[in-house]
């Protein structure tokens, strides 16, 4: 099994990397392969509904020249995509929602004259997020959005690990939750 996790911080020793570094190191200590791109550091323009992508059922076909090919690449590559991000205003960060937007197009091949194929069809996602409000409050959009999203592109949905920052003056990572991190990755390993 091979996992690719997309990260949606723009903090390179944030909160959400804290989990996402404990989840790794529980995934390279029972030697799965598994890769980390960060989205910040990424071009990834928003989708214009252009719908060039749906010309070609088995390429991506995007006409937006930026790093969308190398991210729908990497997923195609992978069997399981985590998708790690702070919850802005009850959602994902914007490069996040941007790869999302773009690859709900350029995998899935709905949207031309005939229906076309998922491209990633059976593929697992899984969700690491950080808030700042009760996770049921923070990020329930979030979770039940993705699932849609799932549902909608044939992808199997694996669950959620989120954990609460309760304010800029406290620390926010604990033994407890790197155990969580880590508990969430041998669950994943063992679906």
């Amino acid at each position: 099994m091979k996992y690719l996790i997309l990260m949606g911080s723009p903090r390179k020793k944030g909160n959400t990397y804290e989990l996402v570094k404990a989840f790794m190191e529980e995934l390279e200590r029972n030697n799965k392969q598994c890769d980390l791109l960060w989205l910040y550091d990424k071009d990834i323009k928003a989708c214009i509904a252009c719908r060039s992508c749906q010309k070609d059922w088995e390429i991506f076909g995007c006409s937006i020249k930026d790093d969308g090919q190398e991210i729908f690449d990497k997923i195609l590559e992978s069997d399981v995509i985590i998708l790690a991000t702070p919850i802005y205003s009850w959602y994902c960060t914007p490069p996040m929602k941007s790869t999302l937007d773009r690859m709900v197009y350029g995998m899935n091949k709905y949207y031309g004259d005939e229906m076309g194929p998922s491209l990633w069809k059976g593929k697992r996602l899984a969700l690491i997020a950080t808030c700042g409000y009760r996770p049921e409050k923070g990020s329930d959009l979030f979770e039940e959005g993705m699932k849609r999203y799932c549902k909608h592109s044939q992808l199997k949905y694996s669950g959620i690990l989120v954990e609460r920052h309760l304010g800029y003056n406290t620390e926010f990572i604990s033994d407890e939750k790197i155990n969580n991190a880590k508990l969430f990755a041998k669950r994943l390993i063992e679906l």
